[in-house]
């Protein structure tokens, strides 16, 4: 039973098969919101998310089954993890005070789209893995921010209130700026109090959207690469004795065949 599992789950079409149904999901749980199609379908969308469901927690069985008794390589996996986690979720009863918390965890059927791609894993591993540096970012911009905002009521306050009248505004209006949304606005709103308000905003933008932004994308691209190699580490994994014995085989045989083509090369 336990390879007859292990073959199901690590075979390509069984993957493909799974990715296929939660596609599927997604277009149900989408023609959902619908209530044309809620009235006219509803009770084969429902049957759609059973069967959908159905297949989920064998999927889940067979996983499980596969590794047993070693259950810890299925529950130690995060990403396995998560999986169970939403198809146990998916079983709450969709009535009652728990009807939110079942609707929730049949939209989180989408969101194993990304344990299921390799690709998407690892974009994410990457992301998890960028925290930790991304504080010292953040703390870059903080401190960036803190600075502008004081300075920005300061000069600004009493001629534009509407978007200088507090320093909790002020962060809110330098956040319209770094994400460039109309900054062009409230820099020629500050243009009419004087025509060098213009240096103040094109720093920041300079020193917010340029710098800090490619700081960002400096840490992301620099724990991709490094989630790659681990990644190729782990494909490659420690060479088997069956392994060494087969390349041996074919190099024998390698050896062989040209020994014969030498053989006849004399002969004649």
């Amino acid at each position: 039973m336990k390879k007859f599992a292990e073959k199901i789950v690590k075979a390509p079409v069984f993957e493909y098969f799974i990715i296929t149904l939660i596609l599927i999901n997604g277009i149900v749980l989408g023609l959902e919101t619908s209530t044309v199609i809620l009235a006219k379908f509803g009770t084969w969308l429902v049957l759609a998310n059973q069967i959908i469901l159905a297949v989920f927690i064998i999927e889940a069985i067979l996983k499980i089954t596969a590794v047993a008794p070693k259950f810890k390589l299925y529950f130690g996996d995060g990403w396995n993890l998560f999986d169970f986690t939403v198809v146990v979720l998916s079983l709450v009863p969709a009535t009652g005070e728990f009807a939110m918390i079942a609707r929730l965890a049949r939209l989180l059927r989408v969101a194993r789209l990304i344990s299921t791609i390799p690709e998407l894993r690892l974009i994410i591993t990457t992301l998890v893995r960028s925290i930790p540096s991304m504080g010292h970012v953040l703390m870059l911009m903080s401190i960036i921010f803190y600075i502008y905002a004081v300075a920005g009521y300061h000069l600004f306050h009493e001629h534009d209130p509407t978007h200088w009248r507090t320093l909790g505004i002020s962060l809110l209006t330098l956040f319209r700026v770094v994400t460039l949304e109309d900054w062009t606005d409230v820099m020629y709103a500050a243009m009419e109090l004087s025509p060098y308000s213009w240096i103040y905003f094109v720093s920041f933008v300079v020193l917010g959207t340029f710098v800090v932004i490619n700081l960002f994308i400096a840490v992301v691209l620099n724990n991709l690469d490094e989630a790659k190699q681990e990644r190729l580490a782990e494909l490659q994994g420690p060479i088997s004795r069956n392994e060494i014995l087969k390349e041996l085989r074919q190099t024998q045989q390698a050896l062989a065949l040209l020994q014969s083509k030498l053989e006849r090369m004399e002969k004649h």
